[in-house]
């Protein structure tokens, strides 16, 4: 019999073999040790802007923002991403102050009070530098490393960075991107980024990806890339899915922002099982709860008791 977390038996025979293998799945990060060979991460998200795609500013306030994080936290999440700038170009231009303003007063008073793991959701260096030195350990940068000074400032400070697939420039639109293979054309991508990464001092055990799910994706581009992300996964490193609420689940579905949560987590449980150890989600207590059914699914962790049938 396998073994699970904490040492009891998973309840088959031979190796968990069903998602791809990662090269380094052991991975320190802030405060906390994962084993993405065993577990499936919940990243909370926090949006400290007023013009958020989901909550549409419910954070925006420092004490909400803060009171957001750790609930997230206590909730089960492994860690949380704070924002301060929208990824769509149709919301109002933020400033870097601005944006430093917006966040770096979060990361510092989360990581006063909790370990979980905080990650500053920006595509500018200075934002990045800024809030790792207040606590940050994950710069999620939407625009896959496209100023290079972001690679650098990862590099000089041992954070963890995520680079993501998208295809315009911060903040500018890209009206109806076009893609020959959109799953070959994002493995593409991210696999000359890290490259990229790698080059200016990154190292691998500090990498994660980030397919992209919407941005600069038509619906039908992010369902064909969602049943593909294995070729993602395939890359070796640690693969964050990040779907939740997003468009391409309203136009899949016909249902409006707050009714998403379910088919939110039909598509979270695909990317697990095409991959996906990190899954960034609006509601972290069903996530978690889904994250942990899916780990005794694949045999990666055991069930919390056993008692049905067993007498």
């Amino acid at each position: 019999m396998t073994t699970g977390v904490g040492g009891g038996a998973v309840g088959h025979t031979g190796p968990v073999t069903y998602l791809p293998p990662l090269r380094q799945p052991l991975r320190t990060i802030g405060r906390r040790r994962f084993d993405f060979d065993r577990e499936i991460v919940v990243m909370g998200i926090v949006n400290r802007t007023p013009d958020s795609f989901f909550d549409q500013g419910a954070t925006f306030t420092l004490d909400a923002a803060v009171a957001a994080a750790l609930r997230a936290a206590d909730a089960g999440a492994g860690w949380v991403d704070v924002g301060g700038v929208p990824f769509s170009p149709d919301t109002r231009p933020v400033g870097t102050q601005e944006e430093v303003d917006r966040v770096v007063p979060v990361v510092a008073a989360v990581a006063g009070a909790s370990d979980v793991v905080i990650s500053v959701d920006t595509f500018r260096p200075e934002v990045a530098a800024a809030s790792i030195a207040a606590g940050a350990s994950v710069v999620n940068d939407t625009t896959g490393l496209r100023d290079p000074e972001l690679a650098a400032v990862v590099a000089g400070s041992g954070a963890t960075v995520v680079i993501t697939h998208s295809l315009a420039a911060p903040r500018q639109p890209h009206p109806r991107p076009r893609y020959d293979d959109v799953v070959e054309d994002v493995r593409r991508f991210l696999e000359s980024r890290v490259q990229q990464a790698v080059d200016q001092g990154v190292p691998e055990s500090r990498i994660v990806l980030d397919a992209g799910h919407d941005l600069n994706k038509n619906t039908l581009d992010t369902l064909t890339l969602t049943r593909g992300l294995r070729a993602v996964a395939d890359l070796g490193l640690p693969m964050l899915a990040a779907v939740s609420n997003k468009d391409f689940v309203g136009e899949s579905t016909g249902l409006a922002k707050p009714d998403r949560l379910a088919p939110s987590l039909a598509a979270a449980s695909v990317c697990v099982l095409e991959g996906a150890r990190i899954l960034r989600m609006h509601d972290v207590a069903a996530s978690v709860a889904a994250a942990r059914m899916l780990e005794a699914i694949l045999g990666l962790r055991s069930p919390e008791g056993l008692r049905h049938n067993m007498t």
